[in-house]
């Protein structure tokens, strides 16, 4: 049972991540467009391909922070499980003592 919990969670997780790249990607390349055009112009090419950096780097560290998130909630339901398994060998115990006397 605690098996399938961490294979849900990691699919879970794994469905996020993969989720949280593709519009990551959808987002760099739908954000790009306007500053190639400009990259286009000798007087704004500088400042294009400076304001792409900036942008590139502002998008990567949002979807970063998804996905460390998504882990630490990954975490998190882990040690959720591990304590709920733990107090169920616990009542388990207790159940079994109780019939004992």
């Amino acid at each position: 049972m605690a098996g399938d919990g961490k294979r849900l969670i990691r699919f879970i997780q794994d469905a996020i991540d993969k989720g949280a790249t593709r519009v990551e990607e959808v987002h760099k390349s739908i954000a790009d467009l306007p500053l190639t055009i400009l990259e286009e112009s000798k007087i704004l090419r500088g400042p294009a391909k400076e304001a792409k950096r900036v942008q590139d780097r502002t998008i990567g560290a949002i979807y970063r922070t998804v996905r460390e998130i998504n882990e630490q909630v990954g975490t998190y339901a882990s040690d959720l499980l591990a304590g709920a398994k733990k107090r169920r060998a616990t009542a388990g115990e207790t159940a079994e003592e109780a019939r004992i006397t």
